[in-house]
């Protein structure tokens, strides 16, 4: 999906894929054995389809499906903490598991006319990933939900008509679909220059394509079986016990959810274990590093910070204002993340930019020598010129065999953007055309850049592009002028640009090293777009109506960074003059600490960086809590011990056993939210009361 982030996957967008090639390469042993020999020798004898076949129906019927089930999951998590894990792995061994199903039924009968290929399973993956990566890159958990009056109601700066939008299913699908297709036209012309010229690593699609691969051998399909088996297990297993979870949570604060695991005082200041199995699975999922560093932000901001800044009340803010004001405790918490998540951005969008533009310069450097060379010799030098491996010989034939015409991708390009152009200024009335068009005059550049950049480091900035659209259209447009629903605005449009046009150049790698057509890959990427503009607004609108909290502080669906986009974007129209006392200067110190962190990581290498926490990471806890950090670290221990007992089976099954808890606990989410709206409740309040608050309830009831 956009398809991750610097907490593999997903936080509020700076994503990164580096730890997911390490989770999928391990979870299969036939993707080890073909890793170790000749991919394409193992399927020599196996016709490739044409790029028509490759694109069957039974294929977008299975992406449908799929991309609602991931749509759900992908909208919980975005409307919880943001943090979404890769559901790769989920999507792949869903789509062999239900095509392979139907083809042997087909088979038995006696009616099966095609083949279940490696290459419509590429299909799949491609088509459920980009549906579901719109319920990301729309910003529903971010910049869109943002613009809302009930995250405007939440500030007191900037929340007059001119910079609110509430949401309606009507605009969203229109704005969707204007802005969605850019990124992936853009970047069209330059995908052999990605893939076969510079042969970029692009980690995620080649661990995708690794595990593809392995299905389709004997061994591979065998062991898939037994995957798809865990994870139907632990899907049956996270549901229901989801469905258990709802009898016991008919008013706020009851359930499970809200069980005060280390005692009270620890509750009131968001340490507990909540139960979750979403997030239990996101932890096993994540990296160690991860989770330790969530834990550490945990504790700093909850545990010793926030407790120490509210004793100051009176003297750094006036004791007049409730702790969720932003001019009260809640300012010291938004902002300082948003120090820290700026700092990280920053810093990684400089040593990503500067590695892009360093391999810019040596892979033209390497193709100016390659042309000068010769001219010495009178002929090429072997070793100037390495030949090509029989597997990159196949995968270069068939990649540049179904051209896709540049002139249509310019062509759509143009028309696209002349649209969106004309489009966007009556959606969003302070967006001004003109803001548009420049806009849209440095995507392609930054495209190309967050592509190549994925490539080398498997690093997507999508949402740090984002945030600088925010803070360049806002203070260009002004706070007279509807600033902040311009920025945010802006922010998507640069958002769906970037992001769509590194996950298309992933699926184009995943495509080649799976001898799936390009052709294939974009129509596939091109159909999942288009789903995926109308399922994400129909699933969030669902969210959005049956429960009436969602957004606000404290409730089961917060959007924590739908208020961090919309503050963002205050701060960039109106400055910081409006911070509680001392707010700036400690936004100040975790804003070079985030640089200074990141900078001794890189310093230190590989060997040493693995003790040192991720400041995007820490910065997640500042604002929502530590309960979800609880959740994920005991995902983590659950793996670790797993992996002492028995590693090889924790490697084959832990993301499949993970994938089902994810999976289970998301899919609850449709049934609730339709108890919801029919205004069935749930028949039992259970509660957690002091001592002495259950005396005073015993003795009011005994009247």
């Amino acid at each position: 999906m956009d398809r991750s982030s610097s907490i593999d996957k997903k936080t509020d967008g700076d994503e990164t894929h580096r730890n997911e090639e390490q989770r999928v390469n391990t979870n299969n042993d036939g993707a080890d054995d073909l890793k170790g020999a000749s991919i394409e020798k193992t399927f020599e004898g196996t016709e490739v389809p044409t790029w028509q076949k490759q694109l069957t129906v039974r294929a977008f019927v299975v992406s449908f499906v799929l991309g609602i089930l991931f749509t759900f999951i992908v909208m919980k998590l975005n409307l919880t903490t943001g943090i979404i894990p890769s559901l790769n792995v989920s999507a792949g061994l869903l789509g062999f598991f239900f095509v392979k199903t139907w083809t042997k039924f087909l088979e038995k009968s006696g009616l099966l006319k095609q083949p279940f290929t490696r290459q419509e399973n590429t299909v799949i993956q491609t088509c459920v990933v980009a549906t579901s990566g719109i319920a990301f890159s729309g910003g529903f958990g971010s910049y869109l939900f943002g613009m809302s009056e009930i995250i405007a109601k939440q500030t007191t700066e900037a929340n007059n008509s001119q910079n609110i939008k509430n949401p309606s299913l009507s605009w969203m699908i229109g704005f969707l679909f204007v802005v969605s297709f850019l990124g992936l036209f853009s970047v069209v012309p330059l995908r052999k220059i990605m893939i076969i010229d510079f042969k970029l690593i692009y980690p995620s699609g080649t661990a995708t394509a690794h595990l593809i691969n392995s299905f389709h051998t004997p061994r591979g399909a065998k062991l898939a079986k037994k995957q798809v088996r865990a994870l139907g297990k632990f899907f049956s297993f996270s549901f229901l016990w989801g469905f258990f979870q709802w009898f016991f949570t008919s008013g706020d604060g009851c359930g499970f959810v809200n069980f005060p695991t280390f005692g009270l005082k620890a509750y009131d200041n968001r340490f507990y274990f909540d139960f979750s199995a979403t997030y239990v699975g996101v932890g096993m999922i994540c990296p160690y590093l991860i989770n330790v560093s969530l834990l550490i932000g945990a504790i700093l901001s909850w545990g010793i910070m926030w407790p120490l800044i509210w004793n100051r009340k009176g003297d750094w803010f006036s004791a007049e204002y409730k702790s969720s004001s932003l001019h009260s405790l809640q300012g010291y918490r938004v902002f300082i993340a948003i120090a820290m998540i700026l700092g990280d951005g920053l810093y990684n969008f400089i040593k990503v930019l500067g590695r892009t533009m360093y391999g810019l310069y040596n892979q033209f450097q390497e193709k100016n020598a390659r042309l000068v060379l010769p001219v010495d010799n009178h002929s090429s030098s072997p070793s100037n010129t390495p030949a090509l491996s029989y597997d990159d010989q196949i995968r270069t034939r068939l990649f540049l065999k179904d051209q896709i015409p540049t002139w249509i991708a310019i062509a759509s390009y143009l028309t696209i953007a002349a649209i969106s152009t004309a489009t966007l200024p009556h959606i969003f009335p302070p967006l001004k055309w003109y803001y548009i068009i420049v806009i849209y005059i440095f995507a392609p550049a930054l495209a190309f850049c967050n592509a190549y950049g994925c490539g080398l480091t498997d690093w997507s900035l999508a949402s740090t592009y984002g945030k600088l659209a925010i803070f360049v259209i806002g203070a260009w447009a002004g706070g007279s002028h509807g600033g902040v629903l311009a920025g945010l605005a802006a922010c998507g449009v640069m958002m769906n640009i970037v992001s769509t046009a590194s996950d298309l150049t992933q699926d184009f790698k995943t495509g080649y090293m799976t001898l799936a057509s390009p052709r294939s890959m974009f129509i596939s990427q091109i159909i999942g777009t288009a789903m995926g503009c109308v399922i994400s607004p129909c699933v969030f609108w669902l969210f959005y109506k049956a429960f009436h909290d969602i957004g606000i502080e404290g409730s089961k669906y917060p959007a924590p960074y739908a208020s961090v986009y919309r503050n963002m974007a205050i701060l960039g129209v109106e400055g910081v003059s409006a911070l509680p006392k001392n707010c700036l200067t400690l936004c100040y110190v975790f804003f070079i600490g985030a640089v200074a962190i990141n900078g001794i990581r890189d310093a230190v290498g590989k060997k040493w960086s693995r003790f040192i926490p991720l400041p995007m990471a820490m910065a997640i806890p500042f604002y929502i809590g530590g309960y979800f950090t609880i959740d994920m670290c005991v995902g983590s221990l659950i793996l670790f011990v797993w992996e002492k007992i028995d590693k090889a089976k924790a490697d084959a099954f832990g993301p499949a056993v993970a994938s089902g808890l994810i999976c289970g606990d998301g899919i609850w989410t449709l049934p609730s939210s339709i108890l919801a709206l029919l205004g069935v409740n749930p028949p039992i309040c259970m509660k957690f009361l002091s001592g002495k608050a259950n005396a005073r309830v015993d003795a009011f009831l005994a009247g």
